[in-house]
């Protein structure tokens, strides 16, 4: 497996035709910057070793603790880590619903010093529809579809590398090929 510094190496080096293929099907800049921003922070961020205590881990610094559950709850490498299909769509799903539900306490907190009512799942889900639509207004229509698509390149691409680097130290790329 690559180290740490090779991944973010090799994130930064497909980066530039992630943005070029992206501009090529799109015709767009904004669309083209888009992707390679978000491929950028699937490589460097939001990637496949969330799940140990690695480089990717720790860039979070203090927000780290948010990675916890998802280390204790699925083992490292595993599909739903490393796969190329599930891995970043389950951090996505993760990531929101850890915010989702940190944001349910700090109401639940706020109704308590207040008196207000109790939010309920309604209203979760309006506000994120709300700002779902705000992003929208000012962002462009795709701008979440290009988001997940440069997070999901940007940690394929550290899935991949893992692969390729494993068959070539094992003499095995043979088999890759």
């Amino acid at each position: 497996m690559p180290s740490g510094r090779t991944h973010d190496v090799i994130t930064m080096l497909l980066m530039v035709p992630a943005a070029a293929g992206t501009y090529f099907i799109t015709k767009d800049i904004m669309s083209s910057s888009l992707v390679a921003a978000t491929f950028v922070f699937g490589g460097v961020m939001f990637g496949p070793d969330l799940d140990t205590k690695s480089k990717q881990y720790s860039r979070w610094s203090f927000f780290r603790s948010i990675w916890l559950p998802y280390r204790k709850f699925f083992s490292h490498r595993s599909r739903f880590t490393h796969g190329l299909i599930f891995g970043a769509l389950f951090r996505v799903i993760y990531f929101i619903g850890f915010v989702t539900l940190v944001a349910y306490v700090i109401a639940l907190a706020w109704n308590g010093i207040s008196d207000d009512a109790v939010p309920d799942l309604r209203d979760f889900v309006e506000a994120w529809r709300s700002i779902a639509d705000t992003v929208r207004g000012y962002f462009g229509a795709n701008f979440f579809v290009l988001s997940f698509v440069g997070m999901w390149l940007g940690a394929a691409s550290h899935t991949l590398s893992d692969v390729a680097i494993t068959y070539v130290k094992t003499g095995r790329i043979d088999r890759m090929l």
